[in-house]
């Protein structure tokens, strides 16, 4: 079973540039309707799809309003992604930290509001 995320945008463009620009991920398929990214590694992708097209059922028109979700993306040095990041001027939601029930991260957001939970995964700090 496989996994591929979905989201209804009417904000495909700025999606496309943020996504593939700033977190390296490549476009697997793209209609004017309709953008399927992958994760640099190809082993993840996400979509993204107009709201309210006549291609599509009813049950996939509502657009969605840019709350109440976040995405996960576990990387090798999350302290360079981040110093990347910065680099490129993207606005830091949560700055980097370390949490004690092991994981190293820093929080974006993507162009639809979505939160975006850059992490590297390490020990639970001994209780």
């Amino acid at each position: 079973m496989r996994l591929n995320a979905g989201i209804l945008t009417k904000k495909l463009k700025e999606t496309k540039s943020f996504y593939t620009k700033h977190l390296n991920f490549t476009i697997k398929f793209e209609t004017d309707f309709y953008l399927l990214l992958n994760t640099p590694n190809n082993k993840d992708s996400l979509s993204f799809l107009l709201p309210n097209h006549h291609t599509q059922q009813p049950f996939f028109h509502p657009e969605f309003k840019g709350q109440g979700m976040y995405l996960t993306i576990e990387v090798d040095d999350v302290d360079k992604f981040y110093a990347d990041l910065k680099n490129k001027d993207i606005d830091i939601k949560v700055d980097i930290r370390d949490e004690p029930w092991g994981e190293r991260h820093f929080a974006i957001e993507d162009p639809n509001g979505i939160g975006i939970d850059i992490v590297k995964y390490t020990q639970p700090l001994e209780k």
